[in-house]
């Protein structure tokens, strides 16, 4: 029998850890937690706000073997992770399991080597309840916020929304972005370049005006005025430059610097990096901290003195600036500085080669550079404009030494040190008379605000102090599952640019085509999103307060730090809160939330208006006080709410439409309340929303119809002769029965001998299902 009983999260992690515990250790693992609130039940009591938790049915038969080890174990060691939520789960372990104190070790590290394990075994705690009750404030407040607010978006938006306290900040900010996108006015330009001849050696060197011309015959005036202008050089200046490496990852830079470089989404970035974690490669990756061990330290100066040279060492300590940092201590590094490759998955040996480059060049020499600007001046009559001089200026810059460079670069760095913006200069001297190759005059356009990709919507989460880095992957996967925000890419809008170029004493002018405000992989706010966000910053401003939001995690960390009492701060938020869902409930609006008028059809004269309908944002032709019922047809994917116009609503009821026969039958397009459909024979079949009603052909139809007659020949695995009222079909979970027009649950036994089974043996299903009693549910609604 063991003696020892170590409990871990996850099953890699155990695997990893009993490789460097001996004999007498069993290591265990929980799966994450082994009890939570009840999800179909409030699960809180409003007056103390004590939480009511329960052990899921999924995990009774883990939980009972945990018991059972823990029981003959002497000494139980609870080895979850270091942050409040892995505090939390050594705390229900202990509480569930009945764990004795005096025999229970709460220990905890931030990388799995066998150094770390060991020194933690050396040094164990107790568990801090000012971590757990941290976590349980969170858990129970965002609780309170979802429960609460999530029946009403039902009643007044439409069924089976859901609200979160920092999901619902984060799609204000996306529907904020998507507001000013729309707003933008945006104007055209001039830019002037010229590239410039030395008159000895021939060497050509670009440089911009000073400035840029509003409008094109601004810019053709200053090209005329060129033809007889002289170039020289007026003034060199030459100043050396350092750049530092930044410093080693945290949760936070690691999602954003892996979807910059990587093409990672936060939640990719998450999950190797846990894999990479467990298998002891890399030190926890939920951190605050950009604190470096002395250890990594030595072994990092190590490791560049002997790949690179002493001249590129440069020890350095940072200090964690982020308030109320609460993860680990350390930062995101590899655990062995030495090992700059591992054996892995293709994935997860990108990200180590990330982490482990940003950690060494933490570690390294600052980049020297020499930055050198010169002046050229224009020598010509009346060719100052607006009172102030013209002139030319071109950079050049020179990397002296590389440093950190040499195997780091970040977002504002080139490729090539002698990139076009900044290459190396010819020699150069004050007064020298230049040649002109060209002066070109390149019409651009002032550039919309972008849209927040995942990397930059974390940045702005953090710069705000909303929600914590560890979270951010769920947030961002949860508001695009519940579909209030989608991720895509815009084509952008394709305008005319101008050219005029000054070469040989004749400016030469040409138009080509350039596209703007192109981007991808961009978070948009659905229709649904929108209206949720307009609501709920209507009547609970407080929660969609991004002051609030930042000043909730304050009270977090104070609780965190023992400052503060939780559930006085659950109390304080409960008392303000739940005023405002009542008011709510009881408001009553003349149109729904969300609706909008767009005027009227001029055929029959009824208001024409959208809003958001069961089944997604509709358009509708009437009211329902109307005598005829309202006509309803659903929104292209590619129009919203907020800017459709009427003529474009009305497009929309060009519906039903006939394609041509098929089969010598009428194959027609429809709208119903659950979308758009293909009819034939008298069959229907959904149409895709990746398909456009209003231009689908024969062809795309037929194949629809096709495809759905072959779901259902597959669909119908077994009939029985005896019984016609007995089938056996195939659902989206597996074979089930179908007896009398009443569905049948059959076991995975049952499901692998479909084909077989007796028609006995499945009357005696029938027969056992239908003696269970009948079990039914209802939704629960806010109370009035």
């Amino acid at each position: 029998m063991k003696e020892n009983l170590v409990i871990v999260e996850s099953p890699a992690k155990a695997k990893t850890i009993e490789k460097f515990l001996g004999d007498d250790y069993r290591v265990m693992s929980s799966y994450g937690h082994i009890r939570d609130l009840k999800k179909k039940s409030f699960s809180i009591d409003e007056q103390t706000f004590e939480p009511q938790y329960e052990i899921p049915a999924d995990k009774a038969k883990l939980v009972a073997e945990l018991k059972k080890k823990a029981a003959e174990a002497k000494v139980v060691w609870l080895a979850s992770d270091e942050d409040r939520e892995g505090e939390a789960i050594s705390w229900h372990l202990s509480e569930v399991l009945g764990l004795n104190t005096e025999s229970t070790r709460r220990i905890v590290f931030h990388e799995i080597t066998k150094n770390a394990i060991l020194e933690a075994i050396e040094h164990p705690r107790t568990i801090d309840l000012n971590l757990v009750n941290a976590q349980q404030a969170r858990r129970v407040l965002d609780r309170i916020v979802g429960f609460k607010l999530s029946p009403l978006l039902w009643r007044k938006v439409k069924p089976a929304l859901s609200a979160g306290r920092v999901q619902s900040v984060a799609v204000r900010l996306i529907v904020e972005k998507e507001r000013e996108v729309n707003a933008f006015k945006g104007d055209s330009y001039f830019r002037l370049t010229a590239l410039f001849q030395l008159p000895e050696t021939g060497d050509e060197m670009k440089a911009e005006l000073n400035h840029r011309f509003a409008t094109r015959e601004e810019a053709q005036a200053f090209l005329e005025r060129c033809k007889d202008a002289e170039f020289s050089i007026s003034n060199i200046t030459t100043k050396p430059i350092k750049r530092s490496p930044f410093p080693p990852f945290t949760t936070s830079t690691l999602q954003q610097e892996a979807a910059h470089k990587l093409g990672f989404t936060v939640a990719q970035t998450m999950s190797i990096a846990q894999r990479l974690y467990e298998s002891g490669r890399i030190t926890y990756m939920r951190t605050d901290s950009v604190n470096l061990s002395s250890l990594c330290l030595n072994a990092s100066k190590k490791v560049i003195a002997e790949q690179m040279g002493e001249e590129y060492v440069k020890t350095r300590n940072y200090h964690t600036s982020a308030k109320g940092a609460q993860e680990a201590h350390e930062a995101i590094r590899p655990t062995y500085m030495e090992q700059s490759e591992i054996e892995a998955t293709p994935q997860e040996k990108r990200l180590y080669d990330l982490i482990w480059k940003r950690t060494i060049a933490s570690q390294m020499a600052d980049a020297e550079l020499e930055k050198t600007t010169v002046t050229i001046s224009i020598n010509a009559n009346r060719l100052s404009l607006n009172g102030s001089d013209d002139y030319f200026v071109a950079n050049g810059e020179v990397v002296k030494f590389d440093g950190f460079r040499k195997v780091y670069r970040d977002d504002n760095d080139s490729d090539n040190d002698n990139d076009s913006e900044n290459p190396i200069l010819p020699s150069l001297t004050t007064g020298l008379t230049l040649g002109v190759a060209s002066i070109s005059a390149t019409q651009r356009y002032s550039m919309r605000p972008a849209r927040y990709n995942e990397a930059s919507l974390v940045h702005k989460l953090e710069e705000l102090g909303i929600g914590r880095p560890s979270t951010y992957a769920s947030t961002i996967t949860t508001i695009q599952q519940r579909e209030y925000v989608s991720k895509s890419d815009k084509p952008g809008e394709q305008l005319p640019s101008e050219v005029m170029t000054l070469k040989g004493g004749q400016i030469k002018h040409s138009t080509h085509k350039m596209v703007i405000g192109a981007e991808r992989g961009r978070l948009v706010p659905t229709d649904t999103g929108t209206v949720v966000n307009d609501f709920l910053q209507e009547f609970f401003p407080e929660i969609m307060d991004y002051n609030f939001t930042a000043d909730v995690e304050k009270d977090f960390d104070e609780i965190a730090e023992g400052k503060k009492v939780w559930e006085e701060v659950i109390k304080d938020f409960y008392n303000r809160f739940n005023p405002l869902v009542e008011k709510s409930v009881n408001t009553k609006s003349e149109h729904r939330v969300g609706e909008r008028i767009l005027g009227s059809d001029p055929k029959t004269g009824k208001q024409v208006s959208v809003k958001i309908g069961r089944f997604g944002p509709v358009a509708q032709i009437g009211v329902s006080d109307d005598k005829e019922k309202p006509r309803f047809a659903q929104l292209k994917k590619t129009q919203s709410l907020e800017t459709i116009t009427l003529d474009e609503a009305l497009e929309l009821f060009q519906l039903p439409r006939e394609l041509g026969e098929f089969e010598g039958k009428m194959v027609t397009i429809g709208a119903g309340k659950y979308g758009p459909y293909v009819q034939h024979d008298g069959k229907y079949v959904s149409i895709p929303k990746t398909e456009d009603p209003l231009t689908m052909g024969i062809d795309q139809a037929v194949l629809l119809i096709e495809q759905k007659r072959k779901e259902e020949a597959e669909k119908h695995m077994r009939v029985f002769p005896e019984d016609p009222d007995m089938e056996i079909l195939r659902g989206r979970f597996g074979a089930y029965l179908l007896y009398k027009e009443k569905n049948y649950h059959l076991s995975k036994a049952q499901q692998a001998e479909a084909m077989t089974i007796t028609y006995e043996e499945l009357l005696a299903v029938v027969e056992a299902q239908d003696s269970k009693p009948q079990t039914t549910t209802r939704r629960r609604f806010a109370k009035k």
